[in-house]
């Protein structure tokens, strides 16, 4: 078990894009796999890609616990590992939820990302990944691939006044959020 170093926001490795891997089943992918597994949940995380760790390859871990989000996850989706994953949106509807990251840490943001996604990847046998994914599935799949092209949350957002330190959210939903988030 090893817990890796995260790397936060300014940081060179997470605004470049990360290099293909080029074999899914090297072993030191799998030591990979296993210590970012441990620094996801170390660190209390829901996903985690591996420039995140320093390691500027497109690969990426998640899962999602059921009634997360908005149009809550039915079921649990369990530990995934998505190697080179591509992601293509499905349709023009945007959904507004809040996000955090473990490179922002304490920060959290209204961030629009599209409802629907069609994800092709590899998992760590080289098979194929090919799946369609919604509502805060498709979220968390996004938000992580976006690390693989040197994206952070903040820069998806188009109202940076609804950036604010997680623990500020106490005080109540801005009423510009629930109008975004079509609550008003």
């Amino acid at each position: 078990m090893s817990i890796l170093k995260i790397a936060r926001m300014g940081h060179p490795v997470l605004t470049q894009a990360a290099s293909p891997v080029v074999d899914p089943t090297a072993p030191e992918l799998r030591q990979l796999f296993s210590d970012m597994v441990d620094t996801m949940l170390d660190a209390a995380g829901t996903g985690l890609a591996a420039p995140q760790v320093h390691e500027s390859l497109r690969m990426v871990i998640y899962f999602v616990k059921a009634g997360r989000g908005r149009g809550p996850v039915e079921k649990d989706v369990p530990l995934t590992v998505l190697i080179n994953p591509e992601i293509t949106p499905l349709g023009d509807e945007l959904v507004y939820d809040w996000e955090g990251c473990l490179s922002v840490p304490g920060l959290t943001g209204l961030v629009p990302r599209w409802q629907e996604i069609h994800l092709k990847a590899l998992n760590l046998e080289g098979d194929p990944i090919d799946m369609v994914l919604d509502g805060f599935h498709a979220r968390v799949v996004q938000h992580e691939c976006d690390h693989l092209d040197g994206i952070l949350y903040p820069s998806r957002m188009d109202d940076l006044s609804l950036l604010m330190f997680s623990d500020e959210m106490r005080h109540g939903m801005p009423e510009r959020a629930k109008v975004l988030m079509g609550e008003e």
